[in-house]
């Protein structure tokens, strides 16, 4: 009996371990930091500002699940601590959400982690590193978080104006294939006006 019992608990071990394993999403490894560009000699007054966020990439996005993705505007405020409080306004459910994060600078001009980071359940690491920007036009930022232990990453490609033009969108293509994704990780969100300019 003590034996039958003992069997079937390491089969019912085996069984749950098969499906935690199943449950993990199957994501492309995020990069190391090492091979994201960084923005040389990176000018905190000049970038920050409103940003429209024009394109979006990642180890989580799928290009047919966030199809009806909408645009939205980031603003970055800097702080006298040469941190940045930064707000994203969306449009949802028929009203303008405010998302408010605080980046604290890191060692590195342009590389930034999440303020607060205790605030947020499950999230071990989260950096922002400013790839590239001409401070006029547009940015590519890399976000990476760990997130209970599993990596995750994203591009994303702001817009002083809601214009993306040809050549942007190639740049940002082109950068996020670099970085092991796939058009099937790209998305570039429906333009809309609502909640834009607030």
């Amino acid at each position: 009996m003590a034996l039958g019992l003992l069997w079937l608990g390491l089969v019912l071990l085996g069984v749950l371990q098969t499906q935690a394993l199943d449950s993990t999403p199957n994501l492309i490894p995020a990069p190391p930091l090492r091979r994201v560009p960084l923005q040389p000699d990176f000018q905190n007054v000049e970038f920050q500002g409103k940003w429209y966020v024009l394109g979006l990439a990642g180890n989580e996005f799928n290009k047919e699940k966030h199809r009806q993705f909408k645009i939205y505007a980031t603003t970055y405020e800097l702080n006298d601590d040469n941190s940045y409080n930064v707000t994203s306004t969306l449009a949802w459910n028929q009203t303008c959400d405010h998302w408010l994060r605080i980046f604290i600078p890191t060692s590195r001009r342009g590389q930034y982690t999440l303020g607060n980071i205790e605030r947020y359940t499950g999230i071990q690491r989260y950096v922002l590193r400013v790839a590239a920007t001409d401070y006029i036009q547009f940015a590519m930022l890399f976000f990476k978080k760990i997130y209970r232990n599993q990596e995750y990453f994203k591009i994303t490609l702001y817009g002083r104006t809601k214009e993306l033009t040809p050549k942007l969108k190639e740049n940002f293509i082109s950068f996020a294939k670099s970085l092991g994704l796939t058009d099937h990780h790209i998305i570039f969100p429906i333009r809309i006006d609502q909640c834009m300019d607030k």
